[in-house]
């Protein structure tokens, strides 16, 4: 899906077909360098999974939309913001927003669903709406995310078996060596990577199966993920005490009302009885 094809509708009606679409061409060359050059101070810090579904050797750099103005562009990019308005109630909210650097020597991550934490029965709407964007080229060979086209759709018990092996316990420091997530032959033969060049971005809904890629390369695999949920749905992410207010009073107020300064009618997500955006007066 590429051009003039990157239509809300058009994307939309491939997420309801098959969970995912690709939509090449999004970012210019420029804005990806902007990106890269936004990000590298936080990716020298080299903060790397701490267990073996985050990643040993991959870096994450965690509440990206109040990193620099790049990313809040990207975070309020018009085409992701009306895929969201197509399937998650006014007033959505940003979930997550994190750069993944996957390094060479990286394995594969276990499968899993984006929205698998919200613990109401399958088959269902997904209650989050997540993108991957290529920052890099994505490659079989450098980590592109896999997919499982029609995995939306499935039951809980067609998922249990995967989603309940995961183990996301901390791990200590010297054992954090990556191992290969073992992954029942039926799952492994339906998974197939994302692949896509720099600039462009999947957008795939909270109930599709995916994984990180192995990174076979010599070259390290940069993305940026941003996911949006329902206004009623907690976040993963806090990022009222992970951004400062002083750099929050500086963004649009639509990025405000994602980032958790909104209220859910009648009153979810007051203050003391006041609307939250209250704390950003100065």
């Amino acid at each position: 899906m590429t051009g003039e094809r990157n239509s809300v509708a058009q994307v939309a009606a491939a997420m309801r077909a098959d969970g995912y679409a690709i939509c090449e061409a999004v970012l210019s060359d420029t804005e990806l360098a902007e990106i890269k050059a936004g990000l590298q101070p936080y990716l020298e810090a080299e903060q790397r999974g701490r267990n073996n579904f985050e990643g040993y050797l991959t870096e994450r750099v965690y509440s990206l939309a109040g990193c620099g103005k790049a990313f809040e562009a990207l975070t309020e990019h018009p085409l992701i913001l009306g895929v969201c308005d197509e399937f998650l109630l006014p007033n959505y909210l940003l979930t997550a927003s994190q750069a993944i650097n996957i390094n060479p020597g990286e394995t594969r991550q276990a499968p899993h669903t984006d929205d698998a934490f919200y613990r109401i029965p399958r088959p269902r709407p997904a209650i989050s709406v997540s993108t991957m964007w290529a920052i890099d080229d994505f490659s079989a060979e450098n980590g592109a995310t896999e997919v499982v086209a029609g995995s939306h759709a499935w039951a809980d018990e067609e998922l249990n078996r995967v989603l309940d092996s995961i183990d996301f316990v901390t791990a200590p420091a010297a054992d954090r060596v990556p191992q290969e997530c073992s992954v029942a032959p039926e799952w492994e033969r339906q998974l197939r990577p994302a692949t896509m060049p720099a600039g462009s971005v999947m957008i795939f809904l909270g109930t599709l199966l995916h994984r990180g890629g192995a990174n076979r390369t010599a070259r390290a695999r940069l993305a940026i993920s941003n996911q949006y949920c329902e206004p009623w749905a907690r976040q993963q992410e806090n990022f009222m005490m992970s951004i400062p207010a002083e750099r929050t009073r500086e963004m649009s107020p639509r990025l405000q009302a994602m980032l958790g300064y909104s209220i859910y009618p009648p009153f979810m997500g007051h203050v003391r009885g006041v609307h939250p955006r209250r704390l950003l007066e100065r």
